[in-house]
C-alpha cells in the first residue's frame, strides 16, 4: 500500500477540499479520454486550470501537474500528458489532507 501524503490545508476552506479533490479526480478521467481523442485544447484547459488552482487549496503539486499537462498539451504530446495524469491519480489516491 502507498504511504499517505498528509497535506494541512487552512481551516476556512477545508469544506471545500473534498469537492475540489473530487473534481481532480473527474478530471484524471476526463484526460485519458481526450489524450484519445486528440483534443489537445480541452487538455490544455484542464491543465490550466490546475495549475492555477492547486497552490490556492494548498496542494502544490497538483499546480505542477497541471503545468506539465498544460505544456505537453500545447505540442500535443499524449504520451507526457498521460504520464502526468497517472501521476496525478497516484498523488490523489496517496494525499490526506488534515485540517490544521
Amino acid at each position: 500500500m502507498k504511504e499517505k501524503i498528509i497535506v494541512p490545508i487552512d481551516p476556512d476552506i477545508a469544506d471545500l477540499v473534498p469537492g475540489f479533490l473530487a473534481n481532480r479526480r473527474k478530471d484524471v478521467d476526463k484526460l485519458r479520454t481526450l489524450v484519445q481523442q486528440g483534443d489537445f485544447a480541452a487538455i490544455k484547459l484542464i491543465g490550466h486550470s490546475m495549475k492555477g488552482a492547486g497552490g490556492g487549496y494548498g496542494f502544490d503539486p497538483i499546480t505542477d501537474f497541471g503545468a506539465a499537462i498544460e505544456r505537453a498539451a500545447q505540442t500535443g504530446d499524449g504520451a507526457t500528458v498521460l504520464a502526468q495524469t497517472d501521476l496525478l491519480d497516484e498523488y490523489l489516491q496517496a494525499v490526506e489532507p488534515v485540517a490544521g
